[in-house]
């Protein structure tokens, strides 16, 4: 097999590079120990270029064309080798062809979340992703830098790097921009641009590469921070919040009357839209939440007896209940009670109740409300 392939470097006249992939960015001409014969043909299509190295060091480039390689097309390797017997055998050099379009269809993303300061919402993490394109501009630094002496040098390996200072030059490119969540993504286009030379000013000198087009696809956050956007966009698309929540509860109300079985939680759902209603329209309700006034006959019986309830819980305006023909009626706010002495639906006689109080009294005999009330003459004397 040696001597096989001994034989066929020797009658190489012909040196090319037919790529047949579309993520190889560097390729090592294969022959038997380097040889080359004199005269040989030396073909770069476009979209590639041919570097020469003798003993490590880069020779000649040559772009794209058709070569015959003779001394005067080899300046820099007939300088190095020096030819002393001259130019009429095989020369040894490695020749790698180097991919100079564009490679497309490269993804990048960051691998974990960035941290960024939004103006509306204050510190919060984002991910972004988008492709790239990829072109070689200095095939010599390009295989000094990174290449080496692979035979095969593919985008991939190399695209493990760029997507890392892509993602760093991202974050420093959106902290700086000091543009909020809400606003990224119209504001794509620039941002890609400013990120694009960001990151060619990294790599075009040290590494002889150069990012033609970069695009950010998406930028994302976490999901918490997606529902309170979520939240915020429908905020200001009610406008009134009261408006909006007095619909709500209107359109309510009929359905939760319509089902009767709705059992305990339904009336809870009910007695909190009574309440609010009551507050809402000044009304009066009737519910009970005090101690019972059983076997009340008339509101002025001042003696009945009664049955122990649930009080009411604590409201910041202190509330009352009255007595009405055996049942507890209420709350009624101090206002709505002035109304209903004024109205006589309340009297002297008539049983009042509030949260703090342990029975039944009449409403004469409390001192807030006895004022409620016009005096009353003195008795007439019979003398």
């Amino acid at each position: 097999m040696a001597l096989f392939d001994k034989l066929r470097a020797e009658l190489i006249d012909i040196v090319e590079w037919i790529d047949d992939s579309q993520h190889t960015l560097v390729w090592r001409f294969p022959r038997y120990r380097n040889q080359i014969k004199y005269a040989a043909q030396l073909i770069v299509r476009p979209g590639q270029s041919a570097v020469f190295v003798h003993q490590g060091r880069i020779a000649d480039v040559f772009g794209p064309g058709h070569y015959r390689l003779e001394t005067k097309n080899l300046p820099v390797l007939s300088t190095l080798m020096g030819w002393m017997h001259g130019f009429d055998s095989p020369f040894k050099a490695e020749i790698y062809f180097v991919s100079t379009r564009q490679l497309t269809d490269l993804k990048w993303g960051t691998s974990n979340p960035v941290p960024l300061r939004d103006p509306d919402f204050g510190p919060v993490r984002v991910r972004a992703f988008g492709t790239y394109t990829l072109r070689a501009i200095d095939p010599g630094r390009l295989l000094s830098e990174l290449v080496g002496t692979d035979g095969v040098y593919e985008a991939e390996e190399v695209s493990a790097l760029l997507r890392s200072i892509i993602a760093s030059t991202f974050a420093d490119v959106v902290a700086n921009a000091g543009i909020g969540v809400l606003d990224l993504a119209r504001r794509y286009g620039e941002l890609s641009e400013t990120l694009r030379r960001a990151v060619v000013e990294r790599i075009d000198d040290e590494y002889g590469l150069e990012i033609p087009q970069l695009y950010i696809v998406n930028v994302s956050v976490p999901e918490e921070v997606e529902r309170a956007l979520d939240v915020r966009a429908s905020m200001t698309a009610i406008g009134d919040m009261g408006a909006f929540q007095a619909y709500q509860l209107g359109h309510a109300m009929p359905e939760a009357a319509a089902n009767p079985a709705g059992g305990l939680a339904g009336a809870g759902v009910g007695l909190g839209m009574g309440l609010a209603m009551t507050n809402a329209m000044g009304g009066i309700a009737g519910g009970s939440g005090g101690p019972t006034p059983g076997g009340v006959a008339t509101a002025g019986s001042a003696g009945a007896s009664h049955t122990p309830g649930m009080a009411p819980p604590p409201l910041a305006t202190p509330t009352w209940h009255i007595a009405e023909a055996g049942q507890a009626v209420g709350p009624f706010t101090p206002a709505q009670l002035a109304q209903a002495v004024a109205t006589g639906r309340v009297g002297r006689e008539t049983l009042v109740w509030r949260a703090g109080m342990s029975d039944w009294v009449m409403a004469a005999g409390v001192e807030e409300l006895a004022r409620l009330f016009p005096p009353m003459p003195p008795p007439l004397s019979n003398g």
